[in-house]
């Protein structure tokens, strides 16, 4: 016993083990306290009230809800409210970005200037104090009957943005197709041989399969236009003035920093490469997707992801301008059923698990873009 306690791998691996079981020791004690002070006051614990009928509506939803659903049914909504107006702001923030970090690059003074006078603007900005300036902004509007035409059966005024929708959904067999279709065409093209050849037949396989999705969806299932009626529209579909200034308000601020990452990334490609294809007679646009931005992707894939993580996690404060978010629904829920604790853990838990999932998405897509070295 002696001799094995000298190894110094093994006296490594026992003063872990202790310092495990007396942080798990140290845990469950706390938990058996809390346990035991909330039955003593007759406070109930567990999850069983998941199950119970939340009993409040929501102002807007991207799933189905209604008070007579459970509570479980309105984090549920919570969540899809959060990865509805995160999503879209992460498309904005990444093409916003990209444009305003090449133009960060730009020999044009008077567009490097403009660039760099946007990302000091908003980078240094409070991200609250912006999401309150646009939705005081968007409530200043004029009112439904004399909202904006800004053409295509596009209205805003102080309760949105109003717009061409689907009219009704489209058959579950033709819904079932179309994906089918665009699912097989993107293994397809994933399978094909040299994966890092058919990098940019894949990435147009996706998006034509969207773009065909959609289309369909159009297709299908009709166009309703929205029209004025009474004091309100009818037909087509809304963004409320909630919805807006949060998207604005994450993704102006996140675009700028994600310009300041493609900035550095393109410039941090060894100078070299770049020369190297200019005497080949390459022109700047060719250089530029054939050998700058396939090198920058490893530099700014990583800290473009924390910036993703970022956005989903401060899309809680959406809670300031009343948009039904998970923060926002959660508060909701501990308030009427008096599990605080409980609510804050799923509410951690459902924030925590789809940041890892992006952040295990973009590690993937690094390793897809990622250039060979010799």
């Amino acid at each position: 016993m002696a001799r094995l306690f000298r190894d110094a791998r093994i006296r490594a691996w026992i003063f872990q083990a202790f310092l495990i079981c007396g942080l798990a020791l140290a845990v469950g004690t706390a938990i058996h306290n809390a346990l035991t002070a909330l039955d003593a006051r007759g406070i109930a614990t567990g999850l069983g009230f998941l199950s119970e009928r939340a009993g409040f509506d929501l102002s807007e939803s991207i799933i189905p809800y209604g008070p007579q659903n459970s509570f479980l049914r309105a984090f549920l909504a919570g969540l899809a409210n959060t990865i509805a107006v995160s999503v879209a702001a992460i498309v904005l923030a990444t093409t916003l970005g990209v444009l305003v970090g090449l133009a960060r690059l730009s020999p044009n003074l008077l567009l490097a200037r403009l660039a760099r006078g946007y990302v000091e603007l908003f980078r240094n900005t409070p991200q609250l104090v912006q999401i309150i300036f646009w939705y005081a902004l968007l409530i200043a509007l004029p009112r439904v009957r004399n909202a904006l035409d800004l053409g295509g059966g596009f209205f805003l005024s102080n309760r949105g943005l109003n717009f061409p929708w689907i009219a009704q959904p489209i058959p579950g067999g033709v819904a079932s197709a179309v994906i089918g279709i665009g699912f097989f065409a993107i293994v397809i093209v994933l399978c094909l041989p040299g994966r890092k050849r058919w990098r940019g037949r894949a990435m147009a396989a996706i998006a034509l399969s969207s773009i065909a999705a959609l289309i369909g969806c159009f297709l299908f299932g009709g166009v309703s236009t929205p029209a004025l009626k009474g004091f309100s529209f009818s037909g087509g579909a809304v963004l409320s003035p909630e919805f807006i200034a949060l998207f604005l308000g994450l993704s102006l601020y996140i675009a700028a920093f994600i310009a300041e990452i493609v900035r550095a990334g393109l410039a941090g490609v060894d100078r070299g490469q770049i020369e190297a294809a200019e005497a080949l007679g390459l022109s700047q646009g060719r250089v530029l997707t054939s050998v700058r931005i396939p090198q920058a992707l490893r530099i700014i894939v990583p800290p473009a992801t924390a910036q993703y993580i970022s956005l989903v996690k401060n899309s809680s404060l959406g809670v300031a301008i009343g948009y039904p978010e998970l923060f926002n629904v959660s508060n909701s829920i501990s308030t009427l059923s008096g599990q605080a604790i409980e609510c804050m853990t799923i509410m951690g838990l459902l924030y925590l698990s789809t940041a890892l999932a992006m952040s295990a998405a973009a590690n993937a897509f690094n390793r897809f873009v990622q250039v060979t070295e010799r």
